[in-house]
């Protein structure tokens, strides 16, 4: 596979495992990580770390042990966790001059497509700051309703959300097996996984690590979403000290192979969409749209059809030829008020600011 060095954009998944034992924080093993990630920064990669935590640390300092606990207590556990999370991951970091920041999200940010480009447009404005987010499940108010469950799949989700090439599991195994290691003296690791076939979904069964049958199962649904999402997926030891580090080096790992790159997978998602509405350009935006840009309100001269904020709604050029599907920043109302009208003319219109494009080129299947 391709090292992790090559990569432009790289998701990490962190267990509460690996970060809190006996309710304390191992630090040192923190500090690696944070070491790891600052190499990563300084080759100019972006780094979002997805990390558990808040509920063994919020237990700890509650004294709540470590049977299960009632919803209730989980969310007061992982309110009091949350602030002890976010402060160890700046402090960890803070050293090497990465600012970070906090992003608490559940399952309705990825289903809800108004929340899911919000989630997007927060985490890329983060991203081009040089902050390293530190996402979580919001634990606090999520319920089963709402909740992803694990965050190997909250992991994928925001990998494909942000585009990202890599996404690496730090796991308590090397690697996914045909059978369970502990269990299994003849099981053997996969190096590479090119496709995930019912034969390989049937060994996961039995490929939990100990925490949970499942465990494995989850990692393999993770996978399907990312390299479905354009990411390359790896599962390998987190405990080691600089776990990055050594899957750069080559430490034992199995790579599940992306099906496509991340543009090109986001492009085929907005493309199969059924439109909500359309937008009416003129002959020079289709001219823009042609080259790569953003559709901005400049460029609209009529507006179709009933639309809210996140929606696909297709681009029409003059002569009524179909351009292409975008997910639409502005409401069909909004966008009425705005077509024909110059960026910078938006918040005296509107009476509050907003965004300069009206679909930007990376909402858009042209």
């Amino acid at each position: 596979m391709a090292a992790l060095s090559d990569a432009k954009r790289i998701v990490v998944k962190i267990g509460s495992a690996l970060l809190v034992s006996g309710g304390d924080l191992n630090a040192d093993w923190l500090a690696s990580l944070a070491a790891d990630v600052a190499a990563a920064r300084a080759r100019g990669q972006d780094v979002i770390l997805v990390s558990s935590g808040s509920i063994a640390l919020g237990r700890g300092v509650l004294d709540m042990g470590q049977g299960a606990l009632a919803l209730e207590k989980s969310q007061a556990a992982a309110a009091v966790g949350q602030i002890r999370l976010a402060r160890a991951y700046e402090e960890a970091l803070g050293p090497h001059g990465i600012k970070t920041a906090q992003v608490l999200v559940t399952l309705e940010d990825s289903t809800d497509r108004r929340r899911y480009l919000n989630s997007r447009a927060t985490l890329e404005q983060l991203l081009s700051l040089g902050v390293v987010p530190i996402v979580n499940e919001n634990d606090t108010i999520a319920t089963d309703e709402i909740r992803f469950g694990d965050n190997d799949r909250l992991a994928a989700q925001i990998a494909v959300t942000v585009g990202a090439d890599v996404l690496v599991l730090l796991s308590d195994v090397d690697g996914f097996y045909s059978g369970n290691p502990k269990e299994d003296a003849t099981a053997e690791r996969f190096d590479v996984i090119d496709t995930i076939t019912p034969e390989i979904e049937a060994m996961a069964g039995d490929a939990g690590t100990g925490l949970s049958k499942g465990g494995m199962l989850t990692k393999l649904l993770a996978a399907k979403t990312a390299t479905a999402g354009g990411a390359t997926m790896a599962i390998t030891l987190g405990s080691r000290i600089n776990p990055l580090s050594a899957l750069e080096d080559g430490a034992p790992a199995t790579w599940f192979r992306a099906e496509t790159d991340p543009q090109v997978a986001r492009k085929r998602w907005i493309a199969s969409m059924k439109p909500k509405g359309a937008l009416i350009v003129d002959e020079g935006a289709a001219r823009a749209l042609a080259g790569g840009n953003s559709l901005l309100p400049a460029g609209v001269s009529a507006v179709d059809g009933t639309f809210g904020r996140g929606e696909p709604v297709k681009i029409i050029d003059p002569t009524g030829a179909t351009l292409g599907i975008g997910l639409v920043r502005y409401t069909s109302d909004e966008a009425e008020a705005i077509r024909g009208q110059r960026s910078d003319r938006i918040e005296a219109i509107l009476g509050y600011p907003g965004r300069a494009a009206l679909v930007h080129r990376d909402d858009m299947a042209v």
